[in-house]
């Protein structure tokens, strides 16, 4: 006899769909590319309660307006390459890395994208400065190069555990998510916000200065962090909250 048909409960059938951009690399073992995803992005996302789902690049402006609307959220994720300074309006110096300008043009339509139609969105590292970019800002190409008596902000140790304090300013959103006042992160980036984009504030700064978190007051949700809060949710666990609230921000507003 088989098992009766039943509904899905009811946390089930809540989980926003969350789209989350992959990286891409060419294994010298494999004729294809490769889309890869680090795995505590995903981690993050369910045990927030949303439910991920990986978009593939598309030149297609049509495919990402697809994409936008059936996502209830979007998480823009970093990568070892930069963004290329033309997008910010200026040349490259020393000290730019790798450049990956297939991902950075899909990622660019759909925050625009995203923005526009004012779904809940997260970037996170090179999704932090990718956001800055889009609404007009800039960056430092090389934090060691340009930013003075600046920390090590690329750790060596165990990604899980933090690298510096950031402090987060009172009355912002990221003080909401996870209390304002110090907190320790994880650090794997060597740009950084340099100037703000429009509607942008600076939610956490660095000892050194460093801009670590900017957040759009004019948006739902679209908020930049430059650590890493996914390897974190096991070590220190207010970075959690980071992805609770964006992903409940994202059920509210969709579906």
């Amino acid at each position: 006899m088989s098992a009766p048909n039943r509904p899905p409960s009811h946390h089930a059938a809540k989980r926003p769909l969350i789209g989350i951009t992959p990286d891409l690399s060419t294994p010298a073992s494999s004729p294809f590319p490769v889309y890869e995803l680090k795995v505590p992005y995903a981690d993050a996302v369910l045990k927030a309660g949303g439910l991920p789902m990986i978009l593939p690049y598309t030149e297609d402006p049509t495919v990402v307006e697809s994409y936008l609307e059936r996502v209830s959220g979007l998480l823009v994720t970093g990568g070892a390459f930069d963004i290329p300074p033309e997008a910010y309006g200026e040349a490259p110096r020393d000290g730019l890395g790798a450049l990956k300008p297939t991902r950075t043009t899909f990622e660019v339509a759909l925050m625009q994208g995203a923005l526009k139609r004012n779904i809940p969105m997260l970037g996170v590292c090179g999704g932090m400065q990718l956001l800055n970019v889009v609404l007009g800002g800039s960056l430092y190409q090389d934090i060691q190069r340009e930013v003075a008596e600046a920390r090590e902000h690329e750790q060596k140790h165990d990604r899980t555990q933090p690298q510096h304090p950031v402090e987060v300013k009172e009355g912002t959103l990221l003080g909401e998510l996870v209390g304002r006042g110090q907190l320790m992160v994880n650090s794997t980036h060597h740009q950084a916000v340099r100037r703000l984009g429009e509607q942008l504030v600076a939610s956490a700064v660095s000892p050194d200065g460093v801009v670590e978190a900017i957040e759009s007051p004019a948006h739902l949700f679209a908020l930049g962090v430059q650590w890493h809060p996914e390897y974190m949710v096991n070590t220190v666990p207010v970075h959690l909250g980071i992805y609770k609230t964006f992903i409940q921000r994202a059920r509210e507003s969709r579906r």
